[in-house]
């Protein structure tokens, strides 16, 4: 079995006010997506339906979302970190079902919970989502 090795980095920014105004709703629009289909995850269960496939969830929670009027705003921001949300939420519902079949070490997992605004706020990008310059990224 190859071991495949992660690089993972970390900043600190100090953005102006716009950028600011630009990351809340980067962070804002990542919770949205995350929440809108947990919900549907969390009702697709109640009701003993097989988990959605995550191309399933970013059609609907994504791609179809974006033509609503309610949700449109999510246009304003880059596809990838939106994407990057329901796979960590995929991620968290795998870990979930194995630590309830006993196949997880350690701790039992609990399942995915909401985010709120008070809690911390991130945003995953990909390797090819972003650029890193001099003074910007």
């Amino acid at each position: 079995m190859r071991q495949v090795m992660k690089a993972r980095f970390k900043y600190r920014i100090y953005p102006t006010p716009g950028q600011k105004y630009r990351l809340s709703k980067l962070f804002g629009c990542v919770r949205v997506v995350w929440n809108d289909s947990l919900v549907y995850c969390q009702n697709r269960y109640k009701s003993g339906e097989k988990k959605s496939s995550n191309s399933e969830l970013q059609k609907l929670f994504i791609t179809q979302a974006k033509k609503t009027e309610e949700r449109e705003w999510l246009s304003e921001v880059s596809n990838i970190p939106l994407q990057q949300s329901l796979n960590d939420l995929n991620q968290a519902y795998q870990n979930f079902f194995k630590s309830t079949k006993g196949q997880q070490k350690g701790k039992p997992i609990k399942p995915p919970k909401f985010k709120s605004r008070k809690s911390k706020q991130t945003a995953r990008f990909t390797k090819g989502g972003f650029k890193v310059g001099q003074h910007k990224v």
